[in-house]
């Protein structure tokens, strides 16, 4: 939470001139306490669905201990479910028009099964851009993660992601690249982050676009990018929201498809994630697996309970310690009314009046 600058100590200028949010007493007085808004458009298949709600809403959740979260999951109608999922929404999630009356401090955005070759031509996309384009005069910052950033970036700035030449697939390494944003600034200045993808959004195209980004890898690209405002939109092309297993059940499922011969090839490891002895054991129970396919036997079960315990969570942390980092910066400018953005005289060009200060420092 923000420090209030009480007194003239020196030591609080010379925080905020580092970057770190120093609030004023006249400011900190105006704030509302309350809990925050906070909504889950929940886009994933059915298969995902509920794994992304616990996901996200843990990671929510144990970002800050102080602070109150009301959270709001909601889908689109034009994604197709099965008819448990669809109960499932139809008990549990709110309809975005009751959402968009009631308003919101803060939208999260997941990912989402894809079919055609064109973003835009998906069933999701006009419903999804209707929502980005409420969010984006309505709500106080909005969250994307991964294809809901490949859609934003297409929608908002006309940059269409590519197509990798293979699935990046992995836990990979990355580093803060703008260490003065407070959404980066406390934390480590090296981490992993998981990565599951068949395109990306290139560096060249944040940039053109004017985002600034603050984490990336030399391997899997940008992860973490800001708009050009430096709050109204976060944009995630990782999954800090992953949970320690969450690639182990993926490879399963995907050699559970090559079982099933929906797809050609044996899948690889995902990369930096198994240590030697649990490839050693894939290795095994992939031999195993191909002798059954051959001799049209059912697939042998999956050796789960051998690996688990070894393996390791190196993200949850660090995306523990952003998500935390914006919901502080949300909590200090969103107006008392959820239906609106910014308290009042928060420019909302320049929510968290860092950008004067930046572009004062490059001209210098």
């Amino acid at each position: 939470m923000p420090i209030v600058a009480n007194s003239d100590l020196p030591t609080f200028e010379r925080l905020r001139q580092q970057g770190h949010i120093i609030l004023s007493p006249e400011r900190a007085a105006h704030q509302d306490i309350r809990a925050l808004h906070v909504g889950l458009l929940n886009m994933m298949p059915d298969a995902a669905m509920e794994a992304t709600e616990r996901q996200f809403f843990r990671l929510l959740g144990e970002s800050n201990p102080i602070a109150q979260f009301c959270l709001h999951p909601f889908t689109i109608d034009e994604i197709p479910r099965g008819e448990k999922a669809a109960a499932h929404v139809a008990r549990y999630y709110r309809r975005f028009e009751e959402i968009r009356e009631e308003g919101l401090d803060a939208l999260i955005i997941t990912g989402a099964n894809v079919t055609q070759p064109d973003l835009s031509l998906e069933p999701f996309w006009e419903p999804l851009t209707r929502i980005m384009d409420w969010a984006q005069e309505n709500v106080t910052s909005t969250l994307c993660s991964c294809l809901a950033t490949h859609a934003g970036m297409q929608h908002r700035y006309g940059k269409k992601r590519r197509r990798l030449p293979a699935k990046r697939w992995g836990v990979f390494e990355h580093r803060v690249v703008d260490r003065r944003h407070p959404l980066v600034m406390d934390v480590n200045t090296r981490f992993d982050v998981p990565h599951s993808r068949f395109n990306q959004v290139d560096r060249e195209m944040f940039d053109e676009a004017g985002l600034r980004v603050l984490i990336e890898s030399e391997e899997a690209g940008v992860h973490l990018a800001v708009s050009p405002d430096l709050l109204r939109t976060v944009y995630f092309q990782g999954h800090p929201e992953y949970d320690t297993i969450s690639l182990l059940k993926e490879y399963k499922r995907e050699v559970g498809l090559y079982f099933a011969g929906q797809r050609e090839d044996y899948p690889p490891f995902p990369d930096n994630y198994f240590d030697l002895y649990t490839r050693a054991i894939m290795n095994d129970y992939r031999e195993a697996a191909e002798q059954a396919r051959k001799k049209g036997k059912a697939l042998p079960p999956f050796p789960e309970g051998l690996i688990v315990d070894r393996l390791d969570n190196t993200w949850h942390d660090t995306g523990e310690a952003i998500v935390g980092s914006w919901m502080g910066l949300v909590y200090q400018v969103t107006h008392a009314d959820r239906r609106l953005s910014f308290m009042d005289g928060i420019d909302p060009s320049d929510p968290l009046g860092l950008l004067w200060e930046r572009n004062a420092a490059n001209a210098g």
